[in-house]
């Protein structure tokens, strides 16, 4: 185990944790907005890595994390999901091969280059180059390092967001996650399917997955699962009652007690889980476009008026 520096004092610093031989998750506290994990596996020729970080500093913190483990080159980097926190720092891996669904490369590109303004705190974002993946899949593809084989699988439909992948890798029992899992931080689900990412938590619990690395917060057991699919369904159920008594998301979560769920971070993310679980009830289909401003304006109202939150 191993720490970095960081410019957050009152954050621990990120951490790698060799979650089984060869494998290596990299933690970033608090988890937060745009503070994501992410994970490597070394083999004797190079090493591959699960995701960048958001920003140039975050990033290149990571790289000197694995240089210190190993000295060989990054050559593939795979993508969880398009997400910028996953993916801004891609252009760093300059010898690396960068993976990822089709999808995640499509909208990497829609969403482009970072900003702050006027939903988060201003962020230094550093000289990022927008780089998506530029080895694209549809289903799945297998990654081998060395004899381990390792299972990167499209999720089948929109859940975090509508390019969700795993990375799993069976004979370790090890999976990691990306974003369809959270651990301590409220789940997102404004870019996908409130539906969908409660099917998709059926799917993952059959894996069988001993270790988990959710895409922000601690490694975790499978009960992590259990732990995001409460949370899901309890979205669904008050977006039905919001719903039916006329209630926009942003009143209705106004007026909500988030009790068990409370002491989350990114406690705001409820109103743009309101706002994608309405547009279900009226008939949209997992993934299809809403208005992301009109949800994101929403959660920085409901925030007191203030951006969200971002230490990254």
């Amino acid at each position: 185990m191993s720490s970095t520096r960081h410019d957050h004092p009152h954050l621990p610093a990120p951490r790698v944790v060799e979650v089984s031989d060869g494998v290596y998750a990299y933690l970033q506290p608090d988890g937060s907005w745009w503070i994501n994990n992410t994970g490597f596996l070394v083999g004797r020729r190079g090493v591959a890595s699960i995701d960048a970080c958001s920003t140039e500093r975050r990033t290149r913190a990571y790289l000197a994390a694995v240089e210190k483990v190993s000295r060989q080159p990054v050559r593939t980097v795979v993508n969880t999901h398009h997400h910028g926190d996953h993916t801004f720092g891609n252009y760093l891996f300059r010898t690396a091969t960068i993976v990822g669904h089709e999808r995640t490369r499509q909208e990497a590109l829609a969403f482009g280059a970072p900003f702050s303004a006027p939903f988060w705190e201003e962020v230094e974002w550093g000289d990022i180059e927008v780089e998506p993946p530029f080895l694209t899949f549809t289903d799945a593809v297998t990654l081998h390092v060395d004899d381990l084989r390792v299972e990167v699988r499209h999720v089948g439909t929109a859940a975090h967001t509508t390019n969700d992948s795993i990375v799993w890798i069976p004979e370790r029992k090890v999976l990691f996650s990306g974003d369809l899992l959270f651990n301590g931080g409220t789940p997102f689900l404004l870019m996908g399917s409130v539906t969908g990412a409660l099917s998709v938590l059926e799917d993952l619990r059959g894996l069988g997955a001993e270790t988990i690395v959710p895409g922000h917060g601690d490694i975790a057991g499978p009960g992590v699962i259990d732990d995001v699919a409460r949370y899901i369904t309890y979205v669904l159920d008050l977006a039905g009652r919001g719903h039916a008594a006329g209630l926009s998301p942003l009143e209705l979560a106004r007026e909500t007690d988030l009790g068990e769920f409370a002491g989350l971070t990114d406690r705001e993310r409820i109103v743009g889980n309101l706002h994608r679980a309405y547009a279900e009830l009226d008939g949209l289909e997992p993934g299809g476009t809403i208005d992301l401003a009109a949800a994101l304006t929403d959660m920085v109202a409901y925030n007191g008026g203030r951006p969200l939150s971002c230490l990254a």
